[in-house]
């Protein structure tokens, strides 16, 4: 079993823009099990009318994980946030911020919520570290709208 030192750090901020516009992101904070990240590194946000879609299924996460996004900061100062939590929310988060169409929006976040802990790991590592993260992304939305797929 790894110890907390080893695994990598996480932190969800909220920043709020007015009534009703919250951004959330998720941020990976330097730790020991990453040395090559010597700076906070933004891994995923979400803002307005998507995030809007997705916040019941997001309080869901957050409320298993221990944080209420009601009492964190304006300034975007932010809470930490377990791997097991902010790995799918930044996968849903990065997935999420282009789409425009309501019944995909349902189906990926529907998909991304059935993912395991290790599925989510791989396809956000492949949207971030990759040349064409867009690319990735693309498949992963293909394959979570495929009516085939159930």
């Amino acid at each position: 079993m790894a110890t907390p030192r080893t695994l990598p750090k996480y932190e969800l901020r909220a920043r709020r823009h007015g009534p009703g516009d919250t951004e959330l992101e998720i941020w990976q904070m330097p730790s020991a099990s990453t040395p090559q990240i010597s700076t906070p590194h933004r891994v995923a946000g979400l803002r307005g009318r998507n995030l809007e879609l997705v916040e019941n299924r997001v309080l869901k996460r957050l409320k298993a994980a221990g944080i209420r996004i009601d009492i964190l900061p304006i300034e975007g100062m932010g809470s930490s946030i377990p791997e097991e939590s902010a790995l799918p929310l930044a996968l849903l988060f990065r997935t999420l911020a282009p789409m425009r169409s309501r019944d995909a929006m349902r189906l990926v976040s529907e998909g991304i919520d059935e993912m395991s802990r290790e599925e989510a790991a791989y396809w956000l590592g492949m949207a971030v570290h990759r040349r064409n993260p867009r690319r990735v992304l693309t498949a992963l939305r293909v394959l979570l709208t495929d009516p085939k797929r159930k």
